[in-house]
């Protein structure tokens, strides 16, 4: 079991847990009280996307980890390089669009 510290807090992580979980999907609702994350892995050829955790939030909660997660997005962008999210593509037999003839 590794333990790290973090804040003064020991943080215990068993060897499953630290495994950890591929996700390319996240799932995002809410309630008055709380924000439900399902993070699932959506595979090429598979109809169903599963999901692999569930984490559920304190309003406040949710706030400080997209806080936490900006910071970390702007350090590593400032070390390692924009992060580019490419555009969705449109299927090529989509017929025209808007304005073409």
């Amino acid at each position: 079991m590794a333990e790290m510290k973090q804040f003064g807090l020991d943080v215990e992580l068993d060897e499953q847990v630290a495994q950890g979980h591929y996700s390319n999907l996240a799932i995002i609702s809410h309630s008055t009280s709380e924000f439900i994350v399902d993070f699932a892995t959506v595979l090429p050829g598979v109809q169903k996307a599963r999901v692999k955790s569930r984490i559920i939030l304190t309003p406040e909660h949710a706030k400080r980890l997209l806080r936490s997660l900006q910071e970390n997005i702007v350090r590593y962008e400032s070390s390692v390089g924009k992060i580019e999210i490419p555009s969705p593509q449109q299927p090529s037999d989509a017929g025209p669009k808007m304005g073409e003839a």
